[in-house]
């Protein structure tokens, strides 16, 4: 059986390192496995880009050109949106390659133009890692459900024009992905139910398949020696949170986690400290993260082995999320015997056993989000208990070997 994933980068982003984990797991199972990306940053010879020359430069502004569409909207929200409406000639990549199944995972950044998968012959499976396959263009569609319908008035786009980009987007899907030969994956219940209410892809079967991590490379290591090489103090409550753009990026929830932490009662502003990973440490004329308790900046963390560090060298992790799929960082954190914090959004009860191995505070409440904090780091012995029902919480649930076999019975299902 000869698989061939597609998606837009293979280590760029949480999305496409969960592809990335994925091929290498099938590669374990010994079956032939190849990722076919618009832009490449590996040196893995079984990921295939744009030939170099004129393709594969224009690869590497097609998400500016995918943009365009948008400056009709000058009232838009600073969310990710994307319009697909570029060419992209990959239908004739995979001719070349011949694969028995397609596993397409995140295309967005101008990757694949929506009518392309009309024109892929074998069976696809579509791996989703956000909203955007049955949304108008919006990648999480927030407090809206107009995805249920046919999009339109749409609010990220600042539109109340019931014809407006979103259902321009929303029509071409409709039209375009009528009678494909496609099964859903999703990593997370949550995603599973908004695709099953959706408009476009309800009629489609869903498979619920989570994510997978290596655990020979994702686990505990011994705390104080995480915190020596990352020179972080050894004696504080040390919390943890941080994603890319997770400070510009609203619905990361990070404006939450700064009142929490504003809010904590003063006995524990002397006793908490921030650990902050995936954004710079501001300069002398930058703005600081406004807090009455010490930050430390580890600024972006792209290889396992700091990521590891990071995760073990502190007592809590929090990812505050407006609204998110199954987000890799909890399952890496959780993997290094690391308690986390989230709201009850998403895919977040997946991964998260309330009271077991963390805490889920109440939708956006502040002090619930407070109270999980101190909860978790207040008693060491009960920190050192939801650490170690975290790691088995990993272990039984995030196997890469047990989400590739998954994904194998699945193919050859299909097949």
């Amino acid at each position: 059986m000869k698989v061939l994933l597609l998606s837009t980068s293979d280590i760029e982003g949480g999305a496409a390192r969960s592809a990335y984990r994925l091929h290498q797991g099938l590669q374990r199972l010994n079956l032939t496995s190849q990722m076919l990306v618009q832009v490449k940053s590996s040196a893995d010879l079984t990921v295939l880009s744009p030939p170099p020359n004129f393709r594969r430069d224009f690869a590497k502004v097609r998400y500016s050109f995918d943009y365009l569409p948008l400056k009709m909207y000058p009232k838009r929200q600073g969310t990710s949106f994307s319009c697909q409406w570029l060419p992209d000639g990959v239908s004739g990549r995979v001719k070349e390659i011949k694969p028995d199944i397609l596993n397409l995972h995140w295309v967005g950044a101008g990757y694949l133009q929506i009518e392309t998968l009309a024109q892929l012959e074998q069976p696809l499976v579509w791996t989703l890692h956000d909203m955007w396959a049955f949304t108008g263009g919006c990648h999480y569609a927030q407090m809206c459900d107009r995805y249920i319908q046919s999009c339109g008035a749409c609010p990220q786009l600042g539109s109340n024009r019931e014809w407006d980009l979103s259902r321009w987007i929303w029509k071409r899907k409709a039209t375009a992905w009528k009678n494909l030969n496609l099964t859903i994956v999703t990593p997370s219940q949550w995603l599973a139910n908004c695709v099953q209410a959706s408009s476009l892809l309800k009629n489609y079967r869903v498979e619920i398949i989570p994510y997978g991590i290596d655990l020979n490379i994702y686990q505990p290591v011994d705390r104080q020696v995480a915190r020596s090489l990352l020179r972080l103090p050894p004696d504080k409550r040390l919390v943890l949170a941080g994603a890319a753009s997770f400070d510009s990026d609203r619905r990361k929830g990070f404006f939450l986690l700064q009142e929490a932490l504003r809010q904590l009662p003063p006995k524990w502003q002397e006793k908490i400290e921030l650990v902050v990973y995936g954004t710079p440490k501001p300069s002398a004329q930058g703005n600081t993260i406004d807090l009455p308790i010490p930050v430390h900046y580890l600024g972006t963390l792209k290889d396992d082995l700091s990521l590891v560090l990071a995760y073990s060298a502190v007592n809590l992790f929090v990812a505050p999320s407006l609204q998110d799929n199954l987000p890799n960082t909890v399952i890496e954190a959780l993997a290094c015997g690391v308690p986390c914090l989230a709201f009850n959004i998403g895919g977040m009860p997946d991964m998260i056993e309330h009271q077991i191995n963390g805490y889920l505070a109440q939708p956006f409440e502040i002090q619930d989000l407070v109270r999980g904090m101190v909860w978790v780091v207040n008693d060491l012995e009960r920190n050192r208990k939801l650490a170690m029902a975290a790691r088995t919480r990993a272990e039984k649930c995030f196997p890469l070997e047990l989400q590739a076999q998954r994904y194998s019975r699945l193919f050859e299902e299909l097949l």
